[in-house]
């Protein structure tokens, strides 16, 4: 698997940017309030917390998003564990992701819980059931058995990489969808948005964070 591995280069602020898309993993102005805008509430995260709650993901990358909302998890009362999946091709080093987060002290007593626990694959946290599944989604999501009451949608750039944005991929996230249930994401392209629409999803586009005009969210009717 060390081919499969994300190779990195950092900015002199210390954000990581794959090597393999050529696209930063965050935010350069704000990682952690992006993640909040675009995927809580995009998702209308806390408001739906509820116990057994799912969220499933394609691109973990840092775990920025599995921490920020763990962390609204815990904040909000919740004390049955909150389940997240997320679909990973090329899986972050501990060191790197260890790297990377201590950008973000906000969610430091929850990245401490997971850094110092994570071996890859399952990882229970009591108040968090971790799953990250390696390999292409293409693959392993159509395999996975499970649905999502809320999926985040953060591949790489629709424009570097296409793989994780096409419609039958799409099709397989709505199956994988609760009925009821959301999907946001940071793009607002229209080929993801069309894909989203096709597969059963209700689309709107709304404000996006920082320099980006538009985001998606959608939802399963």
């Amino acid at each position: 698997m060390a081919d499969q591995r994300a190779k990195l280069t950092w900015t002199e602020d210390q954000i990581p940017v794959s090597e393999r898309f050529d696209d930063p993993y965050y935010s350069l102005q704000n990682g952690l309030e992006e993640t909040r805008h675009v995927f809580l509430a995009g998702n209308d995260l806390p408001g739906r917390f509820a116990p057994g709650f799912r969220i499933a993901e394609l691109g973990f990358g840092t775990g920025l998003n599995m921490l920020t909302v763990w962390s609204e998890w815990e904040k909000s009362g919740q004390t049955m564990p909150l389940t997240f999946t997320s679909f990973e091709a090329f899986p972050m080093a501990l060191d790197d992701m260890s790297r990377a987060l201590a950008a973000f002290p906000e969610v430091a007593p929850w990245s401490e819980r997971f850094l110092a626990n994570w071996q890859g694959g399952r990882c229970d946290l009591g108040t968090l059931h971790l799953e990250v599944i390696e390999g292409d989604a293409r693959q392993t999501l159509p395999a996975w058995t499970e649905e999502a009451d809320a999926w985040f949608l953060d591949g790489f750039s629709p424009a570097k990489n296409p793989e994780l944005w096409g419609a039958d991929l799409m099709q397989h996230v709505a199956d994988h969808t609760a009925k009821g249930g959301t999907a946001a994401t940071y793009t607002a392209a229209g080929f993801v948005r069309r894909g989203l629409e096709e597969a059963g999803f209700t689309v709107t586009r709304t404000p996006g964070y920082g320099r980006k005009r538009h985001m998606t969210r959608a939802i399963r009717e």
